[in-house]
């Protein structure tokens, strides 16, 4: 069983840094596991949807909501199976629940607009979040 566990969450003021990691176990004995995938992070506060926030494929492209572009960075250690968002230059609007997230069969990066399109049903798997609260 694929699982998702992410951590690095906290309480920052504006202008501060932050680094999430999402631990990723269970891929080999998944029987998707021989097909590309791609790793995302979300982000949700209590008054909005669901929001993508950044992207990256199995040869490491990447794309991020334009709100972060310059000040959030994804990548990925696949050697130990770990997704990691670092957050630079943090706004009180990046406050909420982070959330990491696997799609199987997926090769190219995927636009923001198509992970925002089919939300929820954009990854085959979830973690559970870890809190991030910016303040002014």
């Amino acid at each position: 069983q694929v699982t998702l566990v992410e951590s690095g969450g906290g309480s920052v003021q504006a202008g501060g840094s932050l680094n999430l990691s999402c631990a990723i176990s269970g891929l080999s004995t998944n029987p998707y596991i021989s097909t590309p995938y791609c790793l995302g992070w979300f982000r949700q506060t209590p008054d909005k949807e669901r929001e993508a926030v950044a992207a990256i494929n199995g040869q490491d492209d990447t794309r991020y909501l334009d709100s972060v572009k310059g000040r959030f960075t994804i990548s990925r250690d696949n050697d130990k199976m770990i997704l990691n968002l670092q957050m630079d230059t943090l706004k009180p609007e990046d406050s909420g629940m982070y959330y990491c997230a696997l799609r199987f069969s997926c090769r190219g990066v995927p636009t923001m607009d198509v992970m925002q399109t089919l939300g929820v049903r954009w990854p085959h798997h979830w973690g559970h979040g870890t809190q991030v609260a910016v303040s002014s």
